[in-house]
């Protein structure tokens, strides 16, 4: 194994556990809310995962910033992953030693919220700061999200069934190991002159990266209401527990994560345009299917083949942040589309939510393929008139 293959198995394992953590929390997150005080369902659980993602958005681009200003990653990283484990320990200890009110433990959730992106933000940005093409650092980084999701979506549902708690203690856990594990995978980051400012400034010079940071929104925002309403809906249309909740995700989650790296060569190989026109062209239109499908097992094979798509997007999306981004602005760039992302779930998680409790899952699923469908529509020609194939960048050799 070359140095550039051991660090970005490092790279990969520091973004699994981050998901990992955050995935816990969805297969029961009706009762993880209910044992910190909440008195609803649906709009507590939709509150209690918009304040964190609120927080990445206002965070996720100071964190990319920072770091491309200092010319540093690691102790970014460390710092956001033991903030997030903090943040995640002092949820799971609030209910035996405070009397917090819900509205307290979303201010706490949302603190946790603003270090755990930057552990998740920058850990990708290390791995477009490798060698050996995009394309494979993306389909790792694509890989491990897919694998943390789909591992901490069941895993979530069972330790739910022995505890609410249960999954906030692991996930704290989990954090503490990824602030460790990056210590280990020496900086890459290139030095830079011009602070915050500069860096932000050659962002706003490079428009085309609005195409990966659209698609990016299009994907973040259905996953997000997957997340919360989806899990709501298996647990009420088909009367399922929070473990079998969980294992429905994870037919989304599984194909998602296993694809990714081989779907990421292959846009290496191909170029961007191929996997993300054909993938985007399909994936509202299946979302639509799960939601309307009349038993548990159609929904199941909706799910996996949601996840095929989700596969075949993303990785060449990611990849196509660091086709264009210049390589002194990575981190910015790479938080600019970790931004969009997290809009993308929160517009999941109120959008869904609020349709959901107004007119209807069935409703809510048809609402967001259509606008996953449009979304993807709108954007389809500006990606097709991309230079992208002359980026020189589809490819590479690892370092010694």
């Amino acid at each position: 194994m070359t140095r550039t293959d051991r660090d970005r198995v490092l790279l990969a394992g520091v973004v699994f556990a981050v998901l990992l953590a955050q995935t816990l929390l969805y297969p029961g997150i009706s009762d993880l809310v209910a044992a910190l005080g909440a008195t609803t369902s649906l709009d507590a659980s939709m509150w209690f995962l918009v304040a964190e993602f609120a927080a990445f958005v206002v965070f996720v681009g100071v964190w990319g910033a920072a770091s491309d200003a200092a010319g540093q990653r690691v102790p970014f990283i460390a710092a956001g992953a033991l903030g997030g484990g903090v943040g995640y320990a002092a949820l799971a200890l609030a209910p035996a030693v405070t009397d917090l009110s819900f509205g307290a433990v979303l201010v706490v959730r949302a603190l946790q919220g603003a270090a755990t992106i930057g552990a998740f933000s920058l850990a990708m940005t290390m791995l477009m700061d490798l060698e050996g093409g995009h394309g494979r650092n993306m389909g790792a980084a694509g890989i491990a999200i897919g694998l943390g999701t789909a591992t901490g979506a069941p895993l979530g549902g069972q330790l739910t069934e022995v505890t609410p708690l249960a999954p906030l203690y692991l996930a704290s856990v989990l954090l503490f190991a990824a602030g460790g594990l990056v210590a280990l995978v020496p900086d890459r980051a290139a030095a830079r002159e011009g602070g915050l400012r500069g860096a932000l400034t050659n962002l706003t010079a490079t428009p085309t990266l609005s195409v990966p940071y659209a698609f990016g929104f299009i994907d973040r925002l259905t996953a997000g209401f997957f997340a919360l309403v989806g899990t709501l809906y298996f647990r009420t249309a088909f009367d399922l527990g929070p473990g079998a909740a969980g294992l429905m995700l994870a037919l989304f989650f599984a194909p998602f994560a296993l694809l990714q790296y081989p779907f990421g060569a292959l846009s290496d190989r191909y170029g961007r345009r191929l996997p993300i026109v054909a993938g985007s062209a399909a994936y509202g239109l299946v979302v639509i299917a799960v939601g309307h499908a009349p038993t548990v097992s159609l929904a199941g094979a909706g799910m996996v083949l949601v996840g095929v798509l989700g596969a075949l997007m993303a990785p060449a999306t990611m990849a196509l942040v660091t086709d264009l981004a210049p390589e002194r602005d990575r981190g910015t760039a790479m938080g600019g589309f970790n931004l969009f992302g997290s809009l993308g779930f929160l517009a999941g998680f109120l959008l869904g939510g609020t349709v959901a409790d107004a007119y209807g899952f069935g409703t809510a699923f048809l609402v967001v393929g259509a606008l996953e469908v449009l979304l993807a529509a709108v954007t389809l020609p500006v990606l097709l008139r991309l230079d992208i194939d002359r980026t020189g960048t589809f490819g590479g050799t690892d370092e010694a």
